[in-house]
């Protein structure tokens, strides 16, 4: 009777590890495969967040490239030429007038010595001083087109007027008055063209003045 009773329990410790080493299984196969499902997941998640950030760094990096690039170039004002002022200007006067033409020209002439480029355009102001008192050229309406001019470089504009056939001692032209383009100062000239203008009441050929670059084009 006692050794059955030794059996039966030696059977029952033995039962009893056996059921622990079952158990002890499964709980390390259990945690194991549950650990590596949600392992998975977080680390594709990490990646792709990590792309996510790396598309956007680079996407802000390319735009602030770009915008630098277009900001830098729109906004580059130091190529502006400035324009030509009366003291960077020499200025001078001659008798340009052809042989077989109706009227008289004279050629004026801006020489630029201001020592750097300087842009002119349009008509300057010009004024005959006369017996009869100061005479304004009218404009003759032509294109008036830019011109840069470099230093040492020059550019001419025509005045024409009249010429006196009349026989009568006419009017007579003491001094020319130019004004350039865009400024307020003048210089003052002798008059190389001829000595008078026909007197007339007003439908005559008037004085006029071309636009700069226009000397020998008939004003």
């Amino acid at each position: 009777m006692r050794i059955n009773k030794l059996t039966i329990a030696a059977l029952a410790v033995v039962a009893g590890l056996s059921l622990t080493a079952c158990q002890n299984d499964e709980d390390t196969a259990g945690p194991s495969s549950s650990s590596a499902a949600s392992t998975t997941p977080s680390t594709s998640e990490g990646a792709s967040d990590s792309g996510q950030g790396a598309a956007e760094t680079n996407a802000g990096k390319g735009s602030g490239e770009e915008q630098g690039t277009a900001t830098g170039t729109g906004s580059d004002n130091n190529g502006k030429v400035g324009k030509c002022r009366t003291d960077e200007l020499e200025v001078t006067a001659t008798d340009n007038t052809i042989d077989g033409d109706p009227d008289g020209t004279v050629a004026v002439t801006f020489t630029n010595g201001g020592g750097r480029d300087c842009s002119i355009s349009g008509y300057a102001g010009v004024d005959l001083k006369t017996s009869a008192g100061s005479l304004s050229a009218k404009r003759t309406g032509q294109q008036a087109t830019s011109t840069v001019l470099k230093d040492g470089e020059s550019v001419a504009f025509g005045i024409t007027y009249p010429v006196n056939d009349s026989g009568g001692s006419g009017v007579r032209i003491t001094g020319l008055v130019v004004t350039p383009p865009d400024e307020t100062k003048s210089v003052s000239l002798d008059w190389p063209g001829a000595a008078t203008l026909p007197v007339t009441d007003g439908s005559g050929t008037p004085v006029q003045v071309g636009p700069i670059g226009s000397a020998g084009q008939g004003g």
